[in-house]
């Protein structure tokens, strides 16, 4: 499998304290020197396009909250042979940013937001800012991207009641909901295993309240979803069976966070880094060199199932 895929963390703040995502034992975030730069991001950028990523997406952390997030996508927009720019958000900031975020060149964008109900939303975020979230998932429908994702965490107890609810946006916006099955990552989310919501009961629910579902030929951007319609949809609904199915040995993409460090795979330990490099005036061929051996490490990477509760998705970005 080609590695074409990017996924480059650019914070490990966020302004949600999500109870699947941040660590319980989390004292503070990274200081300023330890991030790296919007320079240092883009030449870092620039060399992963330059061995073959096509595809880079930013998350965090909330990648909303990286000053100038603007100007940050218009560089690296401009880099040579990338072919899309997507992003993962809360939603909460996105109101006044989805215009200038497309304009900046932003393709894509994919919101995270698992419930409608502001209780929950509560409970599940510890904030009261659902308002804004969905006020988000509205400027970024009506922002011109080519392609707007709503991504829900399945969670038995928690919100799966709504599943009937989220499938229902699919037939009224040009949206694509993805739900998710839920993988606990860190020592916080493993308290919440028992909550585990299968893709075969979601998709249960979905049927049984708007008739069959019909699979669409996976297209470019759907990942690890299987990509279905209901009939008369103006949308699409997703499924990612991270517990209840393999699909490893499809994984076309690397991660890299906010201070350099590069993961091969999502459950891998970090092997590489380019901070050092980026600070100590590395060139070009330097740059691509040490990425073409993450790149090997990654296809030399075992695919067994990944063991979970020992990353943290708060930095790292999903």
């Amino acid at each position: 499998m080609a590695i074409d895929y990017l996924r480059l963390s650019l914070t490990d703040r966020c302004n949600l304290n999500c109870s699947y995502c941040t660590p319980l034992e989390k004292k503070g975030f990274l200081t300023h020197g330890e991030l790296l730069r919007h320079e240092e991001l883009a030449r870092a950028a620039a060399a992963f396009a330059r061995v073959g990523v096509k595809k880079i997406r930013l998350t965090g952390g909330e990648p909303l909250l990286r000053r100038n997030i603007v100007g940050l996508v218009r560089l690296l927009k401009a880099i040579p042979g990338l072919k899309e720019l997507a992003m993962t958000t809360n939603g909460v900031l996105l109101r006044d940013l989805a215009g200038q975020l497309r304009e900046a060149g932003l393709d894509r964008v994919n919101i995270s937001l698992n419930t409608l109900n502001p209780a929950t939303y509560d409970k599940i975020t510890g904030s009261a800012a659902l308002e804004d979230a969905w006020d988000g998932l509205m400027a970024a429908l009506k922002g011109g991207f080519s392609e707007v994702k709503l991504n829900m965490v399945v969670m038995k107890g928690v919100n799966d009641a709504e599943v009937r609810d989220f499938a229902r946006l699919s037939m009224d916006f040009r949206l694509s909901v993805r739900f998710i099955e839920f993988f606990p990552t860190n020592r916080r989310s493993a308290y919440l295993s028992h909550t585990l919501f299968t893709t075969a009961e979601t998709r249960k629910l979905v049927e049984k309240a708007y008739g069959p579902l019909t699979e669409l030929p996976p297209g470019r951007g759907s990942g690890p979803a299987r990509v279905f319609r209901l009939t008369g949809a103006k949308g699409k609904i997703g499924f990612i069976s991270g517990r209840s199915d393999y699909f490893c040995g499809s994984c076309n993409r690397v991660r890299m966070d906010c201070t350099g460090r590069v993961y091969p795979c999502l459950f891998s330990p970090s092997t590489h880094t380019l901070r050092d490099l980026l600070r100590a005036g590395a060139d070009e061929d330097a740059l691509a060199d040490h990425i073409k051996k993450i790149f090997l490490v990654k296809s030399d990477y075992k695919k067994d199932s990944p063991s979970a509760g020992h990353i943290e998705m708060s930095s790292l970005g999903g």
